[in-house]
């Protein structure tokens, strides 16, 4: 990726014509009294590269774009010293693959790519077809990671790419970077991602969090995204945005991506023990909630809903716990208890319970 290069301006010494020797020494000592004028001025903008007036000409950029192969999820999540990354490298189509674009980047890869695998090209024919249709300028220098829904994986990086620049492979998963400090970027990612637990989008993060803390983009933190895709796994209906967050613009993007992670499967959770409960799986219900309540623990939401999934599946000891924990944390308990009765029909036998009600509103 590229950015515009803002440049210093020439400044010029004109000296005086030499016609004698005094003259002479007033022209060395005006051109002592201008130089040190001069570093005076420029001496505090040397200080920070964010002051400084020549920007970077590229813009460093590390991902990793990962298939799970157990349930299919496809994702990418990348984080870079540009602004909105989300925008511009991730690209990812549920049962059909994913795409990184990105260094000398060409959007176009990323539609056009989807759009190929979609039709039945394998990730290595994919990549070869864009290389071969692309015309633009800085082919040379372009970066592209792509993994398809048979976890078919395909890379590329330009001989042009800005140093340090590569990728790393595994059978599931690509990372690749540009502008990196050097290879252990990648080769930490897949590290992380690999002795990492769980479902894809805390692999994807692991990753990240691994190549940004083995030194990452050399040029500092800017923004990060991920995008994890899964058939009708997003929140309402036909979504199949699984998890799909983004920091446009941070200090520090990566632990801003963490909180966003844990507000999105938070809320992932909690609709998905609802579903449950509606069906009458209380059991799993119940371990949805679990989920959704170590996701967002200081959510007062989180405790309610632990409390009345307790409730249902027999344990009033722990409902209660985690009732009087909700109604610490909010105000209005009373009236977001009733509202959730109003609205569950399966949890209205708890209103028959007077002495559970008793202990949870006490009577003044």
């Amino acid at each position: 990726m590229r950015q515009t290069i803002s440049r210093v301006p020439q400044w010029c010494y004109h000296p005086p014509p030499r016609t004698h020797f005094l003259f002479a020494r007033h022209e060395v000592w005006m051109k002592r009294i201008l130089t040190a004028g001069l570093l005076l001025l420029v001496a505090p903008a040397l200080r920070s590269d964010e002051d400084f007036a020549v920007r970077p000409a590229s813009v460093s950029t590390f991902s990793i774009v990962a298939i799970d192969p157990a349930n299919g999820d496809l994702g990418v999540a990348v984080a870079s010293r540009y602004f909105s990354v989300g925008s511009v490298v991730p690209w990812v189509l549920a049962g059909v693959g994913a795409i990184a674009t990105q260094a000398d980047v060409n959007v176009g890869y990323g539609p056009r790519g989807i759009d190929l695998l979609r039709q039945g090209l394998s990730a290595p024919e994919v990549l070869k077809k864009l290389l071969d249709e692309d015309t633009f300028p800085g082919k040379d220098g372009r970066q592209v990671a792509i993994v398809d829904a048979h976890g078919n994986i395909a890379t590329f990086t330009g001989p042009k790419a800005p140093k340090w620049a590569g990728d790393r492979q595994g059978k599931t998963w690509s990372a690749q970077g540009n502008i990196l400090v050097g290879p252990q970027v990648p080769e930490a990612m897949g590290y992380a991602f690999e002795a990492t637990q769980g479902e894809l989008a805390e692999k994807l993060f692991a990753a990240l969090k691994a190549g940004d803390d083995a030194g990452g983009d050399s040029r500092g933190h800017q923004s990060a995204s991920m995008l994890v895709v899964r058939k009708q796994g997003g929140r309402n209906t036909n979504n199949d945005r699984y998890i799909y967050i983004n920091v446009d613009d941070n200090a520090q993007p990566i632990a801003e991506l963490r909180r966003l992670l844990n507000l999105n499967l938070y809320y992932l959770y909690q609709d998905t023990a609802d579903r449950l409960l509606t069906a009458g799986k209380n059991q799993e219900a119940l371990a949805a909630g679990r989920r959704a309540a170590q996701y967002g623990p200081e959510r007062s939401g989180s405790h309610m809903l632990l409390g009345f999934l307790q409730y249902i599946n027999g344990d009033k000891d722990a409902a209660l716990k985690e009732f009087l924990q909700a109604k610490s944390m909010d105000q209005d308990f009373k009236k977001h208890f009733d509202s959730d009765l109003e609205w569950t029909p399966a949890l209205r036998s708890l209103l028959k319970d007077k002495d559970f009600l008793a202990k949870l509103f006490p009577e003044k």
